[in-house]
């Protein structure tokens, strides 16, 4: 930091003594103009006249009311005013009081609105340069006359001017700082959009193939010694559900640990197109899966495919976890204008699916199916998918019995990709 910039910075830090200084040189340039004969015989000259008492007196308080010209603008104004007219009606016209009136002119213009300074302005304006036309000692048409009326109007010009220009900056500084929050809030939003998405995902891909695990461990567990065949079939779907479970966990956590643009995908994202596939895996399982779409092969945007397909999911995923053995399941995918609307339907034995859940059946082949920890967020995570593409999602027990997932998914109208984006219809 130079030298100038410092002793700019202090003086900022300490405006009384800057005003003062400021007071100190208003006063000698008064005197000095006091001292000046605006009309020698060759122009301007110094004169041997010197200043009265009087003259002296009144540049020497206009001076010092400079000194509290921040805090009191309007005040100090009003004093330098009244010292001028004293000056301009009673003592020597060359001793230049209105110098003070000026100085405090453009300080009320620079610290006040636009209106105030129109009308203190021309008051001003009005009162200094009457006077010295109706009562001091040159005509009214003298050029001493018409300076005092052009300083004044500059100083006003000039104070509004420096307040504008203030002001524009200041709002730029603002829309900057504000501009700066909206792009770190919008980044901690899209963060946590992100962490949202990626934890859903993996709720999704873990709850899913891990109940497959747990359900043919347990039948495995149960028909070893009497069915050796049917616990080595019961083995290898573990293994296949344990295989995809990992493929899918290696494939995001490669995405999130990259640290550039992630490389395409070697497999399509999961849709509709797969619900067969997935509705095999349950049967697989021992969980009936019945199976009905009336969407007309509807060409779906990639957000709502993946939406209906991880809401059918984390459905199936919570018919085998609690329902029981005797339960079985329709999935229904039907186009109803210019939406999806996706069923999923259980008769299992259990009231409620979610964190409070409990359809343990110690009849089950496979055993009692454990209850689920507190905190799921399996109905939580297909609620939010939903919602974000601008759907709807109930859930509740049946009458009579089992459990409805029925979701709403807008097909044509506005949607959300996995990105944040809006979807736009075509």
């Amino acid at each position: 930091m130079s030298t100038l910039e410092r002793t700019r910075h202090r003086l900022r830090a300490h405006p009384l003594v800057l005003d003062a200084a400021l007071a100190c040189g208003v006063l000698v340039c008064m005197v000095a103009g006091s001292l000046v004969d605006p009309h020698g015989e060759n122009g301007p000259a110094w004169s041997a006249h010197t200043p009265g008492a009087l003259s002296l007196t009144l540049m020497v308080l206009g001076a010092t009311a400079l000194v509290l010209r921040r805090s009191a603008p309007l005040p100090v104004l009003g004093v330098t005013v009244v010292l001028s007219l004293v000056e301009i009606v009673t003592a020597d016209p060359r001793a230049p009081v209105a110098m003070s009136a000026v100085i405090a002119l453009y300080t009320v213009a620079s610290t006040t609105d636009r209106p105030t300074t129109w009308r203190v302005g021309l008051l001003t304006m009005t009162v200094l340069t009457g006077a010295a036309m109706l009562a001091g000692l040159f005509p009214w048409y003298a050029q001493e006359n018409l300076g005092l009326f052009a300083w004044t109007g500059m100083a006003a010009a000039a104070g509004d001017a420096v307040r504008s220009r203030r002001a524009v900056i200041q709002a730029i500084r603002e829309r900057a700082e504000r501009a700066e929050r909206t792009r770190e809030e919008e980044a901690r939003r899209r963060v946590a959009e992100e962490r949202l998405r990626i934890a859903r995902d993996l709720h999704d891909v873990v709850a899913h193939h891990i109940a497959l695990v747990n359900v043919q461990a347990g039948v495995a567990a149960h028909v070893m010694d009497r069915r050796p065949d049917q616990a080595k079939e019961a083995l290898a779907h573990v293994r296949e559900a344990s295989r995809s479970a990992l493929n899918e966990l290696r494939a995001t956590v490669g995405l999130l640990r990259q640290s550039g643009d992630p490389e395409a995908p070697t497999e399509p994202a999961p849709g509709l197109a797969r619900l067969d596939e997935l509705a095999d895996t349950f049967r697989n399982a021992s969980l009936p899966v019945e199976v009905a779409r009336a969407d007309d092969g509807t060409v779906l945007p990639a957000a709502v495919d993946l939406a209906a397909y991880r809401v059918i999911q984390e459905a199936l995923t919570n018919v085998q976890k609690h329902a029981g053995h005797r339960a079985k399941a329709e999935v229904s995918v039907v186009r109803v204008g210019p939406t999806l609307e996706i069923t999923v339907l259980d008769n299992g034995a259990g009231t409620t699916v979610g964190p409070q859940a409990d359809r343990t059946d110690p009849t089950c082949p496979a055993g009692p199916v454990e209850p689920p920890a507190p905190g799921g967020h399996g109905l939580l995570g297909m609620r939010e998918r939903v919602t974000a593409l601008g759907g709807a999602l109930t859930a509740g027990p049946r009458y009579g019995g089992g459990f409805r997932v029925h979701a709403i998914l807008p097909v044509d109208h506005h949607a959300t990709t996995a990105a944040g984006e809006p979807v736009r219809p075509r």
